[in-house]
This record gives structure tokens, sequence and C-alpha cells, in this order.
């Protein structure tokens, strides 16, 4: 699965789309739909437990959720270990061995903090480095997508995130993950400098795959866009039937034995 995993993002042709899941039975559906590999996503992760996107949620519900995820599938699986659920070198190294142990063969790993700051290049770096030797000592080329903020929660500074992606590339990222923009100038510019599989975060605002693929994005994520529409449509309909006292929008549902067909 690592070695499957890692071939997923070589392709010169078609990029490694990710519509990502947060429990088995979105894992299982976005399977059936026709994906390669999953990867989860920690916000919509976080919400199904009852916790807060941001590096709140109780490590052991995160693998415990992330192991059922893996025993129900046939793809590969790529875990959002969000900072790495503790500061400490050991805590993250304890973080990479158990996320392996539960099934995945990839992270996604951040360099913001909680309170919307980036941590120092040469601490994101050394955090990196951390992973992948933990990897290491387990025996796997585990695909650690290296993930920076710089537009998501930073000014969008490109030399500092190439600067970034330099320095996490340096210590054993696998990839590069730039969330925040939509811009394709700015992320062929990416593509370009980054000497690693680029990949972006989409959304309704996002250009079409075929345009990121040209762009040469190797890795599209949905991330929790995919979670915020599916809860969107959960609540418009409970309010329809509550309030209006009406069911338009629980017309074309998945039917129950398709449902149930996939475990």
């Amino acid at each position: 699965m690592f070695n499957r995993f890692n071939q997923l993002h070589e392709s010169s042709e078609d990029p490694l789309v990710l519509p990502n899941c947060w429990d088995v039975v979105t894992a299982r559906l976005i399977e059936e739909a026709g994906a390669s590999a999953l990867a989860t996503t920690s916000a919509a992760v976080a919400w199904s437990m009852g916790s807060p996107d941001g590096n709140q949620l109780d490590r052991d519900l995160m693998l415990a959720n992330l192991q059922r995820i893996t025993e129900a599938v046939d793809v590969p699986v790529s875990c959002d270990i969000e900072g790495g659920f503790g500061d400490d070198d050991k805590a993250l190294s304890e973080t990479t061995r158990m996320v392996i142990g539960a099934g995945a063969v990839g992270v996604n790993l951040e360099d913001s903090l909680d309170d919307g700051s980036l941590r120092s290049v040469d601490d994101a770096a050394r955090r990196v480095k951390v992973v992948r030797e933990a990897a290491g000592k387990e025996g796997v080329d585990l695909y650690l997508n290296a993930r920076t903020d710089t537009y998501l929660v930073g000014d969008g500074d490109l030399d500092d995130t190439l600067a970034r992606a330099d320095a996490y590339l340096s210590v054993g990222a696998s990839g590069v993950f730039v969330p925040g923009t939509a811009d394709l100038a700015t992320i062929s510019t990416l593509t370009e400098a980054i000497q690693a599989p680029v990949n972006i975060l989409v959304g309704p605002e996002s250009p079409p795959v075929p345009e990121l693929a040209e762009a040469g994005v190797r890795r599209i994520s949905a991330g929790s866009s995919l979670a915020g529409a599916v809860l969107g449509h959960l609540s418009r309909a409970a309010h329809e039937l509550l309030n209006e006292g009406t069911y338009q929008r629980l017309e074309i549902p998945l039917p129950w034995a398709d449902l149930n067909a996939l475990f």
C-alpha cells in the first residue's frame, strides 16, 4: 500500500484527486465512486466526534476512527494529523507510529499553530524530520505531505512558501501541500518552483481539475468542503422538515439497500 500510494503522486498525466472522508460510510462511498486512494479531513473527523477542529480532538479517538476506515476499504488511506497531536518530538513520533499501526500510508503535517501564526521554518522543518525518522524506524516509506499555511493563515508570501517547501523537502517531506490559493498563475509558479508533488485544496471557487492538472498540480484535496456541503444539506433538510413540514430536500436519496450493501 505504501508504494502504491507514493506512485499515485508520480503520474505525468492525471493528478491524485481526494474527496476527503471522515468516517467509514463516507470512505466507502468515496471508494465506490472510483477513488484510487482516500484521505481523512481532520475538521470533519473532529466534528463527527463532537470536537472543534484545530488540534483539539483526542488522539485515541482519531486513531480508532482511522483504523475503522482502513479496515473497511481496499485502497490506500492517508491521515490528516493536523499539528501532530503534541508539541514535543516524543508525542509527534508516537503519533506517527500509531497512525502507521492503524493502517495509514501517508500523513499531512501542518506548520501553523493554534493561534493562527506559523511556526518558524526551522521548527516546522524539524518536525517534518521527526515524522520521517519515526516512519523510517517502522520500516515504511510513509508519504509525508508537508502542509504550509502561508496562504491560508499567513500573508501569501511566495518567497516564504518556497523557502518552507525547500526546507521541508530537504528533511524528508514527500510532497508539499499549499492550501489557500485558487489563482492558477500562483499555482503554476508553485508547481514549477517546488521540486516535488504539489497538493492544492479545492472548493466551489477553485479551477476545475483539468486546469489544475495543466498547471502542474499532482494532488487535489477537497478538505472539509465536501463535509461542509453534506452537513449543509442535512441542516437545510432538517429545517425544512421541522419548520415547513415538507420533504423536498429529501429527494434523490441513496437507497437504503445500496447503503447497506456497502458493508
